[in-house]
């Protein structure tokens, strides 16, 4: 049985945050010289053995560590945030499940939310990562406007768009080793001046599929495909 994966991005202080302490302490109801796994982050995941439990404050004992490379081709999101902000968090932790290296949060002319709590995003990515074990902590970028988003330096860009005469799909698009960015828009979608200023700089316009999804689920099915097309 695997051992616990706890996320501490700076290993070398010896404790478990606060949250985590409790969590293994409290719940784990792990002991002293029991062996944990933690990850930074960065790639890197310790085993790490318990020391003797303060209150409410878990030391340890890094034991070893190993080193994961980051994948040849990275995968990144764009997208504008619902209303409803339990969807994004829905899709962030999908996202960071599946495999993902960013997620940017963006304002176009269209949007129903003008702000987030990316602190609290950022804590659903912790738990997710958490729970399917991953050492990368993908970065989850503060909301910008629409036209910053246009000027992220990546290999392959796309922009997702509900347009019927649009008979190109994503999955047809990727490349296997390419960085790869997709924008999606608003339940609105995005004006017609922001899909235009994307093709401008180089994006491409790309179908999700036959059907007209919700906002977070077309983010989720650019991210699976993405992936899909990076692993083949």
């Amino acid at each position: 049985m695997a051992s616990a994966l706890f996320y501490l991005p700076d290993v070398t202080s010896g404790v478990l945050s606060p949250e985590d302490s409790r969590h293994a302490l409290t719940v784990l109801r792990l002991q002293k010289d029991d062996e944990i796994d933690i990850t930074d982050g960065k790639g890197h995941l310790y085993i790490a053995r318990l020391g003797s439990p303060g209150k409410n404050q878990a030391s340890f004992e890094v034991v070893s560590r190993s080193e994961k490379p980051r994948r040849q081709a990275s995968v990144h999101l764009a997208i504008a945030p619902t209303k409803n902000i339990d969807r994004m968090e829905w899709l962030v932790e999908k996202c960071v499940e599946t495999g993902i290296e960013s997620i940017h949060f963006m304002k176009c002319a269209r949007s129903e939310r003008k702000e987030i709590n990316l602190e609290r995003l950022q804590k659903v990515a912790v738990s997710a990562l958490k729970q399917s074990r991953q050492v990368w902590m993908p970065a989850l970028q503060a909301m910008v406007p629409f036209k910053e988003i246009l000027e992220l330096p990546v290999q392959d860009k796309f922009i997702a768009m509900v347009d019927e005469s649009n008979p190109v799909s994503l999955r047809q698009s990727l490349r296997k080793n390419a960085d790869t960015l997709v924008l999606v828009g608003p339940e609105g979608d995005f004006s017609e001046e922001e899909a235009a200023a994307a093709l401008d700089k180089g994006f491409r316009k790309v179908s999700l599929g036959p059907n007209r999804l919700r906002t977070e689920t077309a983010g989720l099915v650019a991210v699976v495909t993405m992936n899909l097309a990076s692993s083949q």
